[in-house]
């Protein structure tokens, strides 16, 4: 907490950064109220009655959710490890919903359209979006810590601190989508939302993953950390980009289980096999094709990272990146979509240049990029999301799904969460559950 309290002293000092997005601090605001979830500080959150935000800008679409989620990355925020959160800030940054409203310069949807919001937040316009490159979008992030920090900022992200923005999130009844002409798709007829909400992210965040690693047919590839953005990972490698051999290192047993007998991939239990590349060069004497992390700053295993993550000695653990190092084949390629925040120790990284690994930061992906292309497989029944579709709760019970979520109890991988407005439970997918019957 000291860092958030220092970074939002910092973003004061600095002054914000002049960006055409209206943040949650900016936005208009309804006489009319919702639910939504609130960080209120340190591993504290509150379902509140807050204002509904309103058309702000021209370019603004407000919907009415239908579908909303808690992602791996929002524990991030439960723990108050991400600079610059502030009390009050609406959580979350997948949804898909009904649009109820428009601004005067939306062309791309109307009233009464089903839709999905992008994750990120993207003006459409600038140099980044122009190529593609969208969540490095320059209008929307008005973060000078982040610019200090990593030299530049990145794009906005939706519910994701002011960090990334600042701006209001999704697990809530209503939320203000901006530049809605490009952060959001129209969903197909017939498509449920169980299968739609969850382009809003993991299917192309985790199609990005593979997609920037530079994966061919063919090749051995592994995975580390196999919650939802891994296991999605593994289905693409087996379904699309036609790996010969997926190894994956996890340890939960039930993720273990389903990434092998799903999709025929080699399981690797930290737990049983503490030395982890060791265990994968015993598989794969050669070394791995491509490594992909998915797991994150977070899971420090070893005494020493513990310490130092603790003491503020460093944020992030280099763990996994080291095992990747020395389980990846000469002049092979790691990638890193997981969550990375600001510095690490103990980075092997004579390992990186003598043997000539490209190491990727994956960034956080770009999605509207690869949103037709991912539609059309799911649509095809080539990537199914629902395959780690577990529980379906309501939007009410998000903070105890949170503290499930960060415990992964009871088998819980990807939640559902529906509002007042959802559709009846979609053939095939979880029923709705409360907490307490799973705990």
């Amino acid at each position: 907490m000291a860092t958030n309290i220092a970074a939002n002293m910092a973003q004061r000092q600095f002054g914000e950064v002049p960006v055409g997005a209206s943040n949650q601090d900016k936005e208009r605001i309804s006489e009319s109220d919702m639910l939504a979830c609130c960080w209120m500080g340190k591993n504290k959150l509150e379902m509140k009655r807050v204002p509904q935000p309103e058309i702000t800008d021209d370019e603004d679409v407000l919907v009415r959710i239908t579908a909303s989620t808690v992602c791996g990355s929002d524990l991030h925020l439960f723990h108050g490890e991400i600079m610059q959160l502030k009390t009050d800030e609406i959580l979350g940054h997948e949804c898909a919903g009904i649009v109820e409203k428009v601004g005067s310069s939306v062309t791309a949807v109307k009233p009464g359209d089903r839709v999905v919001a992008a994750f990120n937040v993207a003006c459409g316009k600038c140099q980044f979006c122009l190529k593609q490159q969208f969540t490095a979008c320059d209008c929307t992030n008005n973060s000078s810590v982040m610019e200090k920090l990593y030299g530049h900022r990145t794009g906005g992200v939706m519910g994701y601190s002011h960090f990334l923005g600042g701006f209001s999130g999704t697990q809530a009844e209503y939320c203000r989508v901006l530049y809605g002409n490009t952060n959001l798709l129209k969903i197909p007829s017939g498509l449920s939302d169980e299968k739609a909400l969850y382009l809003s992210d993991i299917i192309p965040t985790s199609y990005h993953a593979v997609w920037d690693a530079g994966v061919m047919e063919g090749e051995v590839v592994g995975v580390w950390g196999l919650g939802p953005i891994g296991l999605s990972v593994v289905q693409w490698l087996r379904n699309v980009f036609k790996a010969s051999r997926i190894i994956v290192v996890d340890n939960v047993p039930q993720r273990l289980q389903l990434a092998k007998e799903r999709w025929g991939a080699e399981v690797i239990n930290f737990d049983e096999h503490t030395d982890v590349a060791a265990r994968v060069n015993e598989l794969v004497p050669s070394g791995l094709d491509r490594s992909i992390d998915c797991a994150g700053f977070r899971y420090a295993k070893s005494l020493v990272h513990k310490i130092e993550r603790a003491v503020g000695l460093e944020t992030d653990t280099s763990e996994n990146i080291n095992e990747m190092v020395r389980s990846t084949k000469k002049f092979g390629t790691i990638a890193l979509i997981a969550d990375y925040a600001a510095y690490t120790n103990h980075l092997l990284i004579g390992g990186i240049m003598e043997k000539g690994l490209r190491l990727i930061g994956c960034g956080q992906a770009p999605i509207q990029r690869h949103w037709n292309e991912c539609l059309r497989h799911v649509v095809e029944d080539r990537f199914d999301p629902t395959v780690i579709l577990t529980h379906r709760f309501r939007l009410e019970d998000t903070v105890e799904v949170y503290k499930l979520f960060d415990l992964k109890q009871s088998g819980i991988i990807k939640v559902f969460l529906e509002t007042r407005f959802s559709a009846p439970t979609a053939p095939g997918t979880p029923a709705l559950v409360s907490p307490k019957d799973v705990e």
